[in-house]
């Protein structure tokens, strides 16, 4: 038993070596590239209902901006597809799909220095009462803007050591 709980802390100490090694550091960290992002950017002003929760929260993941230094645009496309039908050929499922193209601008600048695009998808049952339907709907709507919103933060951060 000894025996197993020695090799156990010798595994966990060779991994922290080898991670340590490699050049992992956390996004946060203090003096890393990320911190350049936090409070420092300013998201467009939301169009509607989607951007406005997509806005919220890439907000909620960089910090509201007080004094920007960059901004990000973000255009985003969604769809809708139907995906389980029943015998009555009657839709009981729907993705809901969304496609966000998004720009990271310094402030007053046209250059773009981070780019890209992200896509994903939820799903909701139709199945219930209209109520329920909606309230699905708006629910999928809201999970899907966070998982947009947390990629694109994600692709920020991995570009952060390039940023001026």
């Amino acid at each position: 038993m000894w025996l197993s709980r020695r090799a156990a802390l010798a595994a966990v100490l060779a991994g922290a070596a080898l991670l340590g090694g490699c050049g992992f550091a956390p996004a946060y960290g203090p003096g890393s590239a990320g911190n350049k992002l936090l409070g420092q950017v300013l998201v467009d002003a939301p169009a509607g209902r989607q951007t406005y929760l997509l806005t919220r929260q890439l907000e909620g993941r960089l910090g509201r901006a007080s004094t920007p230094a960059y901004a990000l645009s973000v255009t985003l496309e969604n769809g809708l597809e139907g995906v389980g039908l029943s015998a009555t050929n009657v839709t009981g499922r729907v993705n809901l799909t969304a496609r966000a193209q998004f720009t990271l601008r310094e402030i007053g600048g046209d250059t773009a220095l981070v780019q890209g695009t992200v896509e994903s998808f939820t799903g909701y049952s139709t199945a219930g009462t209209p109520v329920a339907t909606s309230a699905a709907a708006r629910d999928a709507e809201l999970r899907l803007m966070v998982i947009l919103a947390d990629m694109i933060v994600n692709r920020l951060l991995a570009a952060s050591d390039k940023l001026p």
